[in-house]
């Protein structure tokens, strides 16, 4: 992945900026009246207004009845609209099974209470999404984009013939900068109209990802891929919007920020990015889960206790001779691979605090992390060289000393930080490039399709990766 968009993927899981007020036990909207204060013909208006840009933060699809004069359905509609603001128009804990990264949680009835007191709706529902440039930035290609002619979606011809190597071609320009926004071409090879060698391989590789024959001939399958619509990109990004209204607005200064869509992980540390690397995450079948989930040790020489599921789907099958030259034993009734450079937990395992058996580790399978589509693995969270992430993280904490000793051992052996590290897990769709401008990414889970529905726009083409566990390991 190209520099600048690793430092603007940072910038957008960040959202920071605004400041919004929390509080524990905020409700959600409900048909009580939020307070004494009364609605007057102004704030009327500037509610009405609001509702009539809601298209600025990509919910245009929604509807907010705000026709009437009742005063319990005015603000009810407000308490809504406010809602969807602050917090998202959608709840991510309905939309997927596990959704555990901090949200905010304003208390959206004293916050209308007060703004109707002081007649300034406007000012306060301005104030409630995320203020960072990124959501900014999203905002203004999503208005652009709806701005956009329909006769203007098509940007690649999907009709003529097939563009073989070698081959010169007026659409090759188009369709380079789509497999460099893709990850499948450096900028510096999308250059001219002829289909050399390394634009070959690009699209190879690609064709790959999404089970197609890996013949390098651009036909009508490739350029389906390629061809996503102005309505698509739109959509994309209004999720990318919705994602990060889910998001706290100050988020922990020293965290680990990890991209599941685009396999990338990012530590901040007293604010600022400090390190970007690439991660293998779950395959489609074996999603990683959106978590919010601290790390609290780092394990050296880690040993690895085999899940049942692995166990049963990968294992079973395999014989004693399997498990030998695998390090693995029998123990209590579980596969448990020993510690060494075989097992697949590499060589440390950074042990996180959740339910769900998910965390960040090493492993011996280097040549993953050299492919562009890294969801890879049985839902666990692999990391780039995780040995010198390690070190990293122990010299930041002051332990570096006891991390040595600990790997010094052979055995495996625990190193508790002195602070845990928050790690959010989240799932964002959409970058920027070098010059701050959005790009759509794939969609590898189809998680944006339930997104984009309870946003009210209608399904959309979602690139979608082919993959298998290339190992057993988690």
């Amino acid at each position: 992945m190209r520099t600048g968009s690793v430092l603007a993927l940072g910038l957008l899981l960040s959202a920071c900026g605004g400041q919004v007020a929390t509080d524990q036990n905020a409700t959600s909207p409900t048909n009580e009246q939020a307070s004494p204060a009364q609605w007057s013909d102004r704030t009327r208006g500037q509610l009405r207004q609001a509702i009539d840009g809601r298209a600025t933060h990509g919910l245009d699809h929604m509807t907010f009845d705000v026709s009437g004069s009742d005063e319990a359905t005015t603000t009810e509609q407000a308490l809504r609209f406010a809602t969807a603001l602050a917090r998202g128009a959608t709840d991510p804990i309905k939309l997927y099974d596990v959704y555990t990264v901090p949200r905010p949680s304003p208390d959206l009835k004293a916050g209308l209470a007060a703004a109707l007191r002081s007649g300034d709706l406007t000012k306060w529902l301005n104030s409630l999404a995320p203020q960072d440039g990124n959501y900014k930035r999203l905002s203004d290609a999503y208005l652009k984009l709806r701005q956009q002619p329909q006769d203007a979606d098509v940007k690649i011809a999907g009709t003529g013939e097939p563009i073989k190597p070698g081959a010169t071609d007026p659409r090759l320009p188009v369709i380079m900068h789509e497999l460099v926004v893709l990850d499948y071409l450096a900028p510096d090879a999308a250059q001219g109209t002829s289909y050399g060698p390394t634009a070959v391989d690009a699209v190879r590789r690609m064709q790959a990802d999404y089970g197609m024959k890996p013949d390098g001939i651009i036909g009508s399958e490739a350029l389906a891929i390629l061809n996503m619509s102005n309505a698509d990109r739109a959509r994309a990004i209004a999720v990318a919007m919705e994602r990060l209204r889910w998001l706290e607005r100050t988020p922990p200064a020293t965290r680990i920020d990890v991209n599941i869509a685009a396999a990338r992980l990012t530590y901040w540390r007293d604010g600022k990015i400090v390190d970007s690397r690439k991660v293998v995450v779950g395959e489609p079948d074996t999603e990683t889960p959106q978590l919010g989930s601290p790390i609290y040790r780092l394990v050296a020489n880690p040993t690895w206790t085999v899940p049942r599921s692995i166990q049963q789907k990968e294992l079973a099958k395999k014989g004693s001779g399997y498990l030998k030259a695998n390090n693995m034993v029998w123990k209590d009734g579980w596969i448990v691979q020993q510690p060494g450079p075989k097992n697949s937990l590499g060589l440390v395992k950074f042990d996180m605090l959740n339910d769900h058996a998910i965390y960040l580790h090493d492993t011996p399978a280097k040549a993953l992390f050299g492919m562009v589509q890294r969801q890879r693995s049985h839902g666990c969270v692999r990391v780039d060289d995780a040995l010198g992430f390690a070190e990293m993280l122990a010299r930041d904490e002051g332990v570096l000393d006891e991390w040595h000793k600990a790997r010094e051992t052979g055995e495996e052996n625990f190193v508790k930080l002195p602070r845990q590290i928050p790690v959010r897990l989240l799932y964002q769709t959409v970058l920027f490039d070098d010059g701050g401008e959005p790009i759509v990414r794939n969609d590898p889970y189809g998680w944006d399709d339930r997104v984009g529905a309870a946003l009210g726009f209608k399904a959309g083409k979602a690139l979608r990766v082919v993959t298998g566990a290339a190992d057993v390991g988690p």
